[in-house]
């Protein structure tokens, strides 16, 4: 009995040493990655302090944030920003359905594959803003502009790594399905689908990525709302403080999304890390 009690202890023990040590680790993981952005921040206050360069092409911190403070309380950043967002969910959405259900026609099937795949790969290598003088004298520029170039971010990424993870499921899995007499929707919902999923969740964050990108830079060009807007605006008008702001807004959406997504998968994907434990 005491043998018992002895073991439960030591593993108590060592399972709070375990979860200080990576409470720790995270800790140190956190603070190591803000020191780059409080050095570019203390060069951006020092340089802006010491007049380095004029204020209307470098306005100081101090006067950003206050600029910040109030596109916030005018509510003119979050419109901004939901106009963004709305278009950015939008166009990944369908651009994420067509690259799924193109990646898995490739990745089931060796006949689509073979037909598919040159035309795409020469599609892919285009780039989704090379799109847009052709969409704008088809489409206009209108939002339908928008959502197009946005879901052409989303599909390329979605549709290579569905097809790569599809690919990727060891031959032994599906033996072992045909063993069991599954039919192919159980093989596909039970083995394949599970098997690639990695893969499938890494081109989700891509895809979210590059959509991302994509509506930036469509608002750039022919928009007249969203955050790519503000920074055409804000350059027009020379306020270096509202370009800064915009930019600040587009990094921390960006990584809120991607941050996100890299939660979300380790969630759904924690029996992966069981095993692995």
């Amino acid at each position: 009995m005491t043998t018992i009690s002895n073991t439960i202890s030591t593993a108590s023990v060592e399972s709070r040493s375990g979860r200080r040590f990576v409470t720790a680790r995270r800790v140190r993981a956190a603070l190591v990655a803000f020191l780059l952005p409080i050095g570019l921040i203390a060069t951006w206050w020092i340089a802006s302090d010491r007049g380095w360069l004029p204020e209307q092409i470098l306005p100081s911190p101090a006067y950003v944030y206050s600029t910040l403070v109030e596109m916030i309380g005018s509510g003119e950043i979050l419109y901004h920003a939901g106009v963004s967002l709305r278009r950015v969910v939008t166009g990944f959405f369908f651009g994420a359905v067509v690259g799924l259900a193109l990646g898995m026609g490739m990745g089931l099937s060796q006949r689509i594959d073979d037909y598919v795949r040159p035309l795409f790969l020469a599609f892919a290598q285009i780039p989704t803003l090379g799109w847009i003088p052709l969409l704008m004298l088809i489409f206009g520029i209108g939002e339908t502009l928008k959502i197009i170039v946005i879901a052409k971010g989303a599909l390329v990424p979605m549709a290579m790594n569905t097809s790569a993870g599809i690919r990727s499921v060891p031959a032994d899995l599906v033996e072992v399905g045909h063993a069991l007499r599954f039919t192919r929707w159980q093989t596909l919902r039970l083995i394949v689908l599970p098997g690639a999923a990695p893969a499938v969740f890494t081109g989700i964050r891509y895809g979210l990525t590059h959509s991302w990108t994509a509506l930036v830079g469509v608002e750039l060009l022919a928009s007249s709302e969203g955050l790519g807007y503000l920074l055409v605006w804000g350059r027009q008008m020379f306020w270096l403080d509202v370009v800064m702001v915009a930019m600040i807004a587009i990094g921390l959406i960006g990584f809120a999304m991607d941050k996100g997504l890299d939660v979300s998968e380790n969630y759904l994907q924690r029996w992966k890390h069981g095993e692995a434990d």
